[in-house]
């Protein structure tokens, strides 16, 4: 008897939507005006969709555990493999602060928010938020999957239908509106790196479908209903994003948004504007919760794939020591120490924005240079394993291989190279610095995994 459980395409697209949607992704787009709407479109249709239907091909023909790190090794070897979830990590680990900064911001919210560009605030609240996750993590699944349930709801649905529904009521109204709609506001200005810079505000919210893609072998008729899911996931992120950036852009000036806080911006005004102030502190409390939520998950998910990956020569075994409840406890403590360190960039950085901004396109940066691998993958696997039964292919036969796969590689390198370009909120004399740390910094992260595996050959025999 069967009794494998099959996902609906609905299914699938709330998967979807809880993985990639977000209230705290609109404002860094929000940046873009109405720019962010084309860079949403270039971004779903030469991105997002050909990373789905790649990851679906791998996730359905490999199902086994290890996701990226299983495809990449079984293509490349464990090299390659380990350095695509190390990727992924220390992405993760520089996103921390981004999302710190964003709950510092909703917290300070609830009492002033004048508060919410507080360096020394941000940088205590940071340290709270982050060692209080990583303490309840300490008790294993269980614990943190109640808040990870709880961040789906608030994090996700909540703040992002109540936000969409004010700006419509807003717009339709007949009130002053801070964006003009000519049609030359709605393309962006593609000489002006600073501009183009902004894309990745739009990236980092697509970033992440391998981790829903795992879902597809459930789907019953994968062939048919995958793809499915995957066009109507993009129109509904492309809808529920545009709707939400549109919401921040007519009340909040762009010279004024706060990449931290410039959700909270927009309900504040709406709510003040329509007499109902005393929701302000719910609302910011509503999306303190979803984002403690979102941040329980994403400490352990990525640490323990990691520590999965690695061998002898890779991490130590201090490391990679369980607790009793399956938990590598000092691997999440020493991740602890590291975002702590990063976040005292909060204080010296000139201000909120430019460290969330900073660290939003390291994020972006590092998660782009895994997806490489991943296009490498999908071809190296389709020569080195032809007989191997997939139960999703990617339409098209080869043509649709190369198609996609060559798509995606360009957007994600153009994606890549343009987030080296300094935003507007970077002044133009530390243009070149902020460049080179861009580029240095890259240079540090990507080979610290053979750098490791080199000294503990070299000095310790291991």
């Amino acid at each position: 008897m069967n009794t494998k459980q099959t996902l609906s395409v609905l299914s699938l697209v709330m998967i979807n939507l809880a993985a990639l949607g977000g209230i705290r992704t609109w404002a860094p787009m929000a940046e873009s005006g109405l720019s962010s709407v084309f860079f949403l479109f270039f971004g779903v249709l030469t991105f997002f969709i050909p990373l789905a239907l790649l990851t679906a091909e791998l996730a359905t023909t490999w199902p086994e555990s290890g996701g990226v790190y299983a495809w990449v090794k079984k293509a490349f070897g464990h090299r390659a493999g380990y350095l695509a979830i190390w990727l992924l990590w220390i992405q993760n680990l520089l996103w921390f602060p981004t999302m710190l900064s964003f709950l510092a911001s909703s917290i300070t919210f609830l009492f002033n928010p004048d508060l919410s560009q507080s360096k020394p605030l941000t940088f205590i609240f940071a340290l709270i938020l982050f060692w209080g996750a990583t303490f309840v993590n300490l008790r294993g699944v269980r614990a943190s999957s109640i808040l990870s349930s709880i961040g789906a709801i608030f994090g996700t649905f909540i703040p992002s239908i109540a936000l969409i529904t004010l700006g419509i009521i807003w717009f339709f109204s007949g009130h002053p509106l801070e964006v003009s709609f000519e049609l030359s506001s709605w393309i962006p200005k593609f000489s002006s790196p600073s501009e183009m810079a902004l894309l990745a505000g739009v990236i980092i919210s697509l970033l992440g479908i391998e981790m829903s893609a795992v879902h597809a072998a459930d789907v019953k008729d994968p062939q048919k209903n995958y793809p499915k899911a995957i066009w109507i996931s993009s129109l509904t992120l492309i809808l529920f994003s545009v709707l939400g950036v549109l919401s921040i852009v007519i009340v909040i000036p762009q010279s004024k948004l706060l990449f931290s806080a410039g959700c909270l911006q927009a309900f504040a005004f709406f709510f003040t504007a329509f007499e109902i102030k005393p929701l302000i502190p719910i609302m910011a409390g509503i999306i303190t919760i979803g984002g403690l939520g979102s941040l329980a998950t994403w400490i352990m998910g990525p640490a323990k794939g990691l520590i999965a990956a690695a061998q002898e020569e890779d991490l130590p075994p201090m490391l990679r020591q369980m607790n009793q409840y399956g938990v590598p406890q000092n691997f999440l403590f020493f991740q602890a120490v590291i975002v702590s360190l990063l976040s005292i960039a909060f204080l010296f950085l000139p201000s909120i924005n430019i460290a969330y901004w900073v660290f939003l396109v390291l994020t972006t940066q590092l998660y782009l240079t895994m997806y490489f691998l991943l296009f490498g993958s999908v071809i190296k696997l389709r020569k080195s394993h032809p007989l191997t039964p997939r139960p999703f292919q990617i339409p098209g036969g080869k043509v649709g291989l190369w198609g996609f796969t060559i798509m995606g590689f360009i957007a994600t390198l153009f994606a890549l190279i343009v987030a080296f370009f300094p935003p507007s909120q970077i002044p133009e004399k530390n243009h070149l610095f902020f460049t080179l740390s861009l580029i240095g910094a890259m240079t540090v992260f990507i080979s610290l995994p053979f750098l490791t595996a080199f000294i503990r050959k070299k000095f310790f025999n291991t």
